[in-house]
């Protein structure tokens, strides 16, 4: 069985950490087996491990989280690329073309879907393996996994079933509904229905054929290219809604999403991260600060309090679901990003009258790991070592640095950094139009960036 893990995402339900680099999949504010910060892609993917379906997995994702996953995860694990976010049905389609024409996946092998973010026990992950055995037994077009509602929820989709549960381990499915009312929901919960988890299974051969009949390639490279004319629908809309035969697996453990800070805070281990003070008759009140100046909370209770570089949040827990709405028309650069070699955090923006504008960030780089070698054409960069020593190339000249050397990088002039130790730096950028595009990357590999460096000497 192949899995498909899809990590999207805009990052605004859980807004001010949440953006469009760190989508809510990669906050660390859950704890792991040993009581350390994890996230919640970090946590699946142990998850995948304990059950060994990580060697099977594969990660569909946007441009802007390869670094950070990579980060993440430290694997090997491969990564599909989508050009553009297009709904789940583009995605899918991308990930089956990628396990059939380069990983040359069989057509009648299970492959299984799920997103990076559920919050279940390890158990949820064994029940995913048995999706496989109920499609080739039912010889269904689909295979889904529900859990049993709790409460009336308008938030979740609901897997009707066609009959009532009979001797068998799985449901065949009538209809879905998705996002009902509540009084809605109540009697879909009086006909057995499910909540729909996000999870399905099918033979490769169903979404190969499927892109057949769209008239679309089944060559990675060439739908990868042709990416921008998939139609941009949710795969509930073009495939399960339109499959003819579709069963479903009861799981009967513990699930959640944890899509908003309300229920996201209810399985955080701590009530507080980072600086601050909560007062002893401030009840039910969760606090993760982002920022180095102290938060204080006095004699106020049930709610959320937020605060990194993209901005402060305080809410009531209960209307904490609205903040999607509310910041909405936000689209600032992202002011916090994890890479591939550590992570930044801006400190200060401003611009200036004559268009002149000074970006000032603290950037931190893991030991051993580095910046590419690259170039940029609007901006010049002045460097602080603060912490750390390590080796600086400029214009295939290689230095040795240590805190307190200031590096002058000059407008087009090739630079890359590496962290002999833990390494962080002020970067102060100076330029006309201070954006992330502004770069050409020359070399990404340490050992093939200081061969630029020997040719010179020559």
């Amino acid at each position: 069985m192949k899995l498909v893990l899809l990590s999207g995402g805009s990052g605004k339900r859980l807004w001010p950490l949440s953006n469009d680099a760190r989508s809510k999949q990669f906050l660390k504010v859950l704890e792991d087996e040993n009581q350390n910060l994890c996230s919640m892609i970090q946590r699946v993917y142990g998850q995948l491990k304990k059950v060994n379906l990580d060697q099977s997995t594969v990660i569909a994702t946007s441009k802007s989280q390869v670094e950070i996953l990579h980060n993440q995860l430290d694997t090997e694990v491969p990564i599909i690329v989508e050009p553009s976010r297009r709904d789940t049905f583009p995605a899918i389609a991308l990930a089956a073309v990628y396990l059939y024409s380069e990983q040359k996946t069989d057509l009648d092998e299970v492959v299984g879907v799920l997103p990076v973010d559920p919050f279940v026990e390890d158990k949820f992950f064994k029940e995913i393996n048995a999706l496989e055995e109920i499609l080739r037994e039912t010889n269904a077009d689909l295979a889904l996994m529900g859990v049993k509602p709790t409460y009336p929820s308008s938030k979740y989709g609901y897997i009707v079933p066609k009959e009532k549960q009979n001797s068998t381990n799985y449901i065949r499915v009538g209809n879905f509904t998705e996002k009902p009312t509540e009084k809605e929901a109540e009697f879909l919960i009086e006909q057995s229905a499910l909540w729909n988890c996000g999870v399905f299974a099918f033979r490769l051969g169903f979404v190969i054929s499927k892109l057949k009949e769209l008239g679309f390639s089944i060559d990675y490279k060439t739908l990868k290219n042709q990416f921008e004319e998939l139609p941009k629908i949710s795969f509930d809309y073009e495939v399960v809604e339109k499959a003819e035969h579709i069963v479903a697996l009861p799981y009967e453990g513990y699930w959640k999403d944890l899509g908003t800070w309300n229920t996201l805070t209810e399985e955080m281990g701590t009530k507080q991260i980072g600086k601050g003070i909560v007062s002893r008759d401030s009840e039910n009140v969760h606090m993760i600060n982002e920022l180095d100046i102290p938060i204080t909370v006095l004699g106020a209770s049930n709610l959320v309090v937020v605060a990194s570089p993209d901005g402060i949040l305080v809410t009531d827990k209960d209307a904490s679901p609205r903040i999607k709405d509310l910041v909405g028309d936000i689209n600032n650069r992202p002011m916090y990003e994890e890479r591939l070699w550590g992570s930044y955090k801006v400190i200060d923006y401003t611009k200036f009258e004559e268009g002149i504008e000074i970006l000032t960030k603290r950037i931190c780089i893991q030991k051993g790991k580095n910046l590419s070698y690259q170039q940029h054409y609007q901006r010049s960069e002045v460097w602080t070592i603060i912490k750390g020593s390590g080796e600086f190339v400029l214009n295939d000249q290689l230095y040795q640095v240590n805190v307190g050397d200031v590096l002058q990088v000059p407008i087009a002039a090739k630079h890359a950094i590496r962290a002999i130790t833990d390494l962080e730096i002020i970067e102060i950028q100076r330029g006309s139009q201070l954006i992330e595009e502004d770069i050409i990357r020359l070399e990404t590999e340490w050992e093939k960036i200081i061969d630029f460096c020997k040719v010179s000497e020559i």
